[in-house]
């Protein structure tokens, strides 16, 4: 990590606090246009020696699943590590990358959480709001809450809900047959159960959306690139 991230409580207050007023601004209905025409993965790279990020963001085509465009920003990791205000590191590097796009999404996949998460100011949440676009949380692994897991089918397609103290913030989804389910979450602008019924549209072969594939194998592959550029010079 970079040695010049030491963050105090009280550095970090403030942005406990802007997570406050961020889950204020949630919008849990669906405001989308008539017809999805793009939607977008996003991902970061990292190279903690150096201190150096990666975010990305890739556009697909909903109806055919195709990558139509591809954006990326290198900066400095600016926010350190921490449980919980994991976004705050994140979404620099994405909102430059968005930034330059020339096919703006309908709707943005982040590889994380929205409300499922325990200021219910996931990466979802954050990104969406900030860049006032509908955004889902489809995590691989459970941060809060609990379900019947006797109830999820082995089934592709299957979903029971996410419940944390009588609410439900989220739903988890099988989207292929006996793999593990991923736990989706309103992030910004979309009902859950919209959320999910994307998210299961875009995982039409493998476990995780299109999306998050995309975005992943893009960052891995600009960040390997630049670690054996960096050895060569």
């Amino acid at each position: 990590m970079n040695s010049e991230l030491h963050f105090t409580e009280k550095d970090l207050r403030p942005f406990y606090e802007q997570q406050i007023k961020l889950e204020k601004l949630v919008i849990d209905q669906d405001v989308l246009p008539d017809e999805i025409k793009y939607i977008a993965g996003v991902d970061v790279a990292y190279n903690d020696d150096s201190g150096e990020m990666i975010g990305a963001i890739v556009v697909i085509d909903f109806s055919t699943k195709e990558i139509v465009e591809e954006a990326f920003h290198e900066m400095q990791i600016t926010f350190p590590y921490v449980p919980g205000l994991f976004s705050f590191r994140e979404i620099p590097a994405i909102i430059e990358a968005f930034k330059k796009l020339k096919i703006k999404p309908d709707l943005i996949i982040c590889d994380g959480h929205g409300i499922a998460h325990p200021k219910r100011v996931g990466m979802a949440t954050h990104l969406g709001i900030t860049l006032d676009i509908p955004s889902i949380g489809c995590a691989k692994k459970r941060l809060i809450g609990t379900w019947d897991k006797d109830r999820l089918h082995s089934e592709r397609g299957s979903v029971e809900p996410l419940i944390l103290d009588g609410e439900k913030i989220g739903a988890v989804l099988r989207t292929q047959k006996n793999v593990k389910p991923v736990f989706v979450s309103i992030g910004h602008k979309i009902s859950l159960e919209t959320a999910y019924a994307i998210t299961l549209e875009m995982c039409k072969k493998y476990r995780l959306p299109e999306t998050t594939r995309a975005a992943d194998q893009l960052v891995n592959k600009l960040m390997k690139e630049k670690l054996e550029n960096d050895k060569m010079a």
